[in-house]
């Protein structure tokens, strides 16, 4: 079981997380604007997705930080 966040941790956390969600935006965007190409460059496409799959997963790894589970 994670250690109970103090205040300032958890205001830390959900700045970290904010600006997570607004790369993950915006690489949303690159991506799709890359996938209307008619030509796309492949490399670049695939470097991409992986960091956005990455900040997904940092997304998700925060939000568990924030919102432990519930005891049962």
């Amino acid at each position: 079981m994670t250690q109970a966040l103090n205040e300032e941790e958890r205001e830390i956390l959900k700045q970290r997380l904010y600006e997570l969600k607004l790369e993950h935006r915006d690489m949303d965007m690159v991506v799709r604007r890359l996938q209307e190409d008619p030509h796309p460059e492949e490399m670049q496409l695939k470097r991409f997705k992986k960091r956005k799959l990455h900040l997904k997963e940092k997304i998700a790894q925060i939000n568990d930080r924030l919102i432990p589970d519930m005891e049962a």
